[in-house]
């Protein structure tokens, strides 16, 4: 049988309990946190031997983690199996994660808002339940815009955007407090990443 050291063991243990968290069970989310941190491609018979797993657990999560698009299938010349690995690129796997759960969430949702606002209020209270309900609506709408947006900005400018969160923090506190030279919203403004500020639509 094949081992895994204890460090990787804990990874897929933790990994395993976070799947779950995340809207997939604890089996698929052990066999992604293995082929993540496995240098090599897996089929389906090694991730069975590595994690201790039945060949049919395996299969039914490999089919779950190809719905999710977070693992790509591999041939090699001479040999009939399949073999899965994930996408290289970290900010890949990200995008992918954000996509998949707005497809199978936040749609919906929206769907399901749109049509009780496009239905004529018989009474008061549908009137005023479907003013918050347009409330909720726009804010979802607005983030969904976001993060199409998000998923066509490169590594390096969504690394700035994350960044900034301190950047703003600080800018914030030099607004509450009183102005000086070493803490004015101009020097904080200026100590903003450049590229940041200029997101590419």
């Amino acid at each position: 049988m094949t081992k895994l050291s204890p460090l990787a063991q804990k990874f897929i243990l933790h990994f395993g309990e976070m799947g779950r968290r995340w809207g997939i069970n604890r089996t698929v989310g052990q066999m992604y946190a293995l082929l993540y941190i496995v240098a090599t491609p897996l089929n389906a018979d090694e991730i069975a031997e590595y994690l201790s797993f039945s060949r049919s657990n395996v299969s039914i999560g490999l089919k779950e983690l190809q719905s999710w698009r977070l693992v790509k299938l591999r041939h090699f010349p001479a040999d009939r199996r399949e073999y899965f690995e994930p996408p290289k690129d970290i900010w890949a796997i990200f995008k992918t994660l954000l996509d998949e759960r707005r497809r199978r969430e936040v749609e919906p949702t929206l769907t399901m808002l749109r049509d009780i606002l496009e239905e004529s209020p018989a009474t008061e209270a549908d009137r005023n339940v479907q003013q918050r309900l347009r409330t909720m609506y726009d804010l979802i709408e607005l983030s969904s815009s976001w993060l199409d947006d998000v998923q066509h900005l490169s590594p390096e400018i969504l690394t700035s955007l994350m960044k900034m969160g301190s950047n703003v923090k600080m800018l914030l506190g030099c607004a509450d407090s009183s102005p000086s030279p070493s803490n004015s919203p101009v020097t904080a403004a200026d100590e903003l990443p450049r590229r940041a500020t200029k997101v590419p639509k």
